[in-house]
């Protein structure tokens, strides 16, 4: 199938289910929903290479080839086994992948939280019929659910909220973010806040890195809390998912404590960082800076999406 330039791609922005990447055609030009293992590809229907996936021409003629996967181990999930690159959904709330023998799954249902609010002074999620997820309905309250519901919101003798001014009425309230989901390499951070136009209770994450994997643990003196943030000699850029963030820098990391405790952060800020893809896309993250580390004994568990060792991910999958 031959290629013709200049490109002409579908104007329309592509939909492609859960779980499925966004990969170029074999022309470099259109992007287009990757196949999946054992589904029928071609030269512009490439098979999702994100999870280890090649078309196979020998089986069938005519340029059409088979999705199937490089050898690697299988998962156990449950008491039933899948196939190394397989999509799969144990249950219509999570769509999952094998991957070497590891599990990846993402939610197919908002997990957003609402807040009470004058229009919807008593949010409640219910089961809809026929629906896998839960949504959100508003019951009638008493004047006494709207005064709990204003509580959110500022109190200003000359100037009532309004339904239609929720945002400049309301209290931000946010709580602080949770400890990083990796101990080394890449994680996720999260906190809770209703700092937005509808003023309801979101949720937000950002990437964090404690320390890269390959960080020299020396221990500290006697007497020093914690080995001094140290910067690497080099600016560096960071990874994520296959991308690169479009400059370097060069962040503080948390060392280790010399009585065996853990050393994390303490005092950090947020910043925006811009990543680009091999593949030319590009998109911005938000992303823990560490000021201050400290000891203490609460250590933070392991909370990496796959059920396996930080080294088993999805690679180069961004989207």
């Amino acid at each position: 199938q031959a290629c013709t330039f200049p490109c002409q791609c579908p104007s329309q922005p592509l939909q492609c289910p859960a779980g499925t990447s966004h990969v170029l055609d074999a022309c470099g030009c259109c992007k287009v929903c990757a196949r999946q293992l054992g589904e029928l590809c071609s030269l512009h229907r490439p098979c999702d290479h994100h999870k280890g996936l090649y078309c196979d021409f020998s089986k069938i003629h005519r340029g059409s080839g088979i999705c199937l996967a490089h050898e690697g181990a299988t998962c156990d999930l449950l008491g039933k086994i899948y196939l190394n690159g397989e999509s799969f959904q144990p249950t219509c709330k999570l769509q999952c992948i094998c991957l070497d023998g590891a599990v990846g799954c993402i939610p197919l249902c908002s997990d957003d939280l609402r807040l009470p609010s004058p229009d919807c002074p008593r949010p409640r999620r219910v089961r809809v019929h026929d629906k896998c997820c839960e949504e959100w309905v508003c019951e009638e309250g008493s004047d006494n659910d709207l005064g709990t519901a204003m509580a959110v919101f500022r109190e200003d003798p000359a100037q009532k909220p309004e339904l239609n001014n929720l945002q400049e009425n309301c209290l931000v309230q946010t709580t602080a973010w949770s400890a990083c989901s990796r101990s080394c390499g890449m994680g996720i951070s999260a906190r809770v806040t209703n700092d937005n136009p509808r003023c309801r209770l979101e949720k937000e994450t950002r990437l964090c890195m404690v320390r890269p994997c390959d960080f020299p643990m020396g221990k500290t003196k006697k007497g020093k809390k914690c080995v001094r943030t140290p910067r690497p000699r080099q600016s560096l850029h960071f990874e994520f998912s296959g991308c690169t963030s479009a400059r370097s820098y060069r962040p503080r990391f948390c060392g280790s404590c010399w009585d065996g405790r853990c050393c994390t952060p303490e005092l950090t800020s947020t910043a925006d960082v811009e990543f680009r893809c091999p593949e030319g896309d590009s998109f911005h993250r938000k992303m823990m800076f560490i000021k201050v580390c400290s000891c203490h004994y609460d250590c933070p568990r392991d909370n990496d999406i796959f059920l396996a060792t930080y080294h088993r991910r999805m690679i180069g999958d961004h989207v």
